[in-house]
Parts: C-alpha cells; structure tokens; sequence
C-alpha cells in the first residue's frame, strides 16, 4: 500500500508542467498525458491554442516528479488531484485526456461533480474505449519484462532506440508499470452522465480502440456527443496533432 500512497504530497504548483497563466483567456484546458507519457507532449499547446489557458497537468514519476512514486490506483490520484487543482477551478474549465488520461480526466470530472457540484464545460476523451465496455485483453502490467516491452512496441508510443536501450528502459520501466497497472486495475462504476458536451478522439488505424468502443461515451452525457477521427494508430495525438489542435481550438473558441 505504501507504494500507492507515494508521491501523493500537498505540492500544488509540481501538479502543472509548462504553464504560461494567461490573464485574458476565460477557460482553462486540463491535459492529462497517456501512460509512460508526461506533460512534456503538452508543452507547445499554449502557443497554438491561444484563447485558453492551457495547464498540463504532470503525473508522480516522471519529469520535475520523478523522485516521487508513481500512482497505481485511479481513486485516490484523483482524490489528490481534485484537492490540488482546486484553486484552480475558479474559471470555466475543460478537460483534455488521452488513452490513461482520458480515463484520469473522466473521473476526475465524476469526482468534482459529486464532491464540489462543479462540471467541466467540455470532456475531451481520446483513444481511450469507453469506461463501461469490456478491456480488449489481459493486464499487462505484471508480464515479464521480455513480453511487457514486446507490448511496449505493439502500442508504436516509444523510439525503437529507447526500447533497446537498456539503461533507459531500466529507469522508465518502474512508471511505466505503475501507468498500466492504474488502468488494469479500474472498475468502472455506473453513475450520472454530465451535462456538459462530451467529445469523442480516436485514430482511424487505432486496432485497440475502435470507432464503435469511442462512440459507446455518448451514454456518459446528456449534452452534445461528437466523435471525430484522425489519421493515425494510437498515438495519433502526437502524429496528427496540427489536425487535433483546429478541432480543439474550433470547439474551445465556441466554448469562450
């Protein structure tokens, strides 16, 4: 249990990574990273998503957190992060999340709505099935390192060279479990759907996450569902992300 609890400290400002407060902009975007990933691949949004404020948020175990322990379970990350980013809720907000950071924003969202009565003014929820459907396969966060690096390399989210470098996977492999251990290990339990618009992202290669798994979150609001695809697999919030950042400034822009 201790590992759970590690790295779960009052430290709000660690919480945001690359934040640029913007004084001007009246909503704030809450991006939350995919496993093994950081708030590194939200860096430049601010800059291409101006009438926002962007705020990446940065998970325990990696970045300017990586001496803290990673997080393994989504109930008490969440308990943490609605304390942390509080003070920061005094604006109109939106969430961004994608594959573990959907689900992270997700219940996020459930967890302010039931604890504070506050509702973000969009979810946008990529690459990730929708919380009630069945997970495709069997965990993955406890096969040998042979076979999880093997999976590593099926997802196509890391360089070649980091896989076969031992001293790199050695240090990324302790965060990388704990990520897919978090999402092995949640139980989706039914409640509400929000209000608010609820937007759906996935990749038009994306084998694990298909378009019938993405358009299964409209029954989580009674607002407007919209599904929008991308050219890419998994990842293709990285390879299609000009693409990505139009379709959220268009739907933010009417948002503010």
């Amino acid at each position: 249990m201790s590992s759970m609890n590690t790295g779960l400290k009052s430290d709000a400002p660690s919480w945001l990574a690359f934040h640029k407060p913007n004084p001007r902009a009246s909503l704030r975007l809450f991006c939350f990273h995919y496993a093994g990933g950081s708030a590194q691949v939200f860096r430049e949004w601010h800059d291409l998503l101006p009438t926002v404020e962007v705020c990446p948020v940065q998970l325990p175990g990696r970045g300017t957190r990586i001496r803290e322990g990673s997080v393994r379970r989504v109930a008490p990350l969440v308990e943490q992060l609605a304390r942390e980013l509080a003070p920061k809720l005094d604006v109109p907000f939106a969430f961004f999340g994608h594959s573990m950071g959907a689900l992270i924003g997700f219940e996020l969202a459930r967890r302010l709505r039931r604890e504070r009565g506050l509702e973000p003014a969009q979810l946008f929820l990529s690459g990730r099935r929708a919380p009630q459907l069945r997970d495709a396969g069997p965990p993955l966060h406890d096969l040998p390192d042979d076979e999880f690096i093997e999976r590593l390399r099926d997802y196509k989210g890391t360089p070649e060279e980091v896989l076969r470098h031992p001293e790199l996977m050695g240090l990324m492999l302790p965060f990388l479990r704990a990520d897919f251990e978090l999402c092995d290990t949640y139980a989706h339990q039914p409640d509400a759907p929000f209000d608010c618009p609820l937007t759906a992202l996935g990749g038009l290669s994306d084998s694990g996450v298909r378009r019938e798994d993405l358009e299964a979150w409209r029954e989580h609001t009674t607002g407007t569902f919209s599904l929008r695809m991308f050219p890419g697999e998994h990842f293709f919030m990285n390879d299609s992300q000009p693409l990505l950042l139009q379709v959220l400034a268009r739907e933010l822009y009417r948002l503010t």
